[in-house]
């Protein structure tokens, strides 16, 4: 078992900026990730990051978001850049343990997830 645990998030106006943070209770092997589920909407993958750091981002937040690691501390942050309204989700730390894929089917661990509130 893994246990996924944020930070940060909060609330923050258009255009500003927010960071994430998830610790893992153990080192991930294959792949971390953040996703994030609106009101009514589906889970869907924001940033995956891979042990060969390849890194995938949603095409929503490409050129506005960052994701990073550190795996010697089992860590994972998700700079977040020009916030917009429709960023407004609880946002999800994730882990993959044998695949890096953005399909929500594919993690095998969450972490509670965090609150991100963008208003206009």
């Amino acid at each position: 078992q893994v246990q996924l645990v944020e930070s940060g998030g909060g609330s923050a106006q258009a255009g500003g900026s927010l960071r994430l943070s998830c610790v893992a209770s153990k080192r991930i092997d294959f792949c971390m990730g953040f996703y994030r589920q609106a009101p009514g909407k589906e889970r869907e993958g924001v940033a995956l990051i891979s042990k060969y750091d390849i890194i995938t981002y949603a095409s929503s937040v490409k050129g506005r978001f960052t994701i990073s690691k550190d795996s010697a501390k089992n860590t994972l942050d998700l700079q977040m850049g020009s916030l917009k309204p429709e960023d407004t989700a609880m946002y999800y730390c994730a882990a993959q343990m044998t695949s890096c894929a953005v399909s929500v089917r594919r993690v095998d661990f969450w972490g509670q997830g965090t609150q991100v509130t963008v208003s206009s």
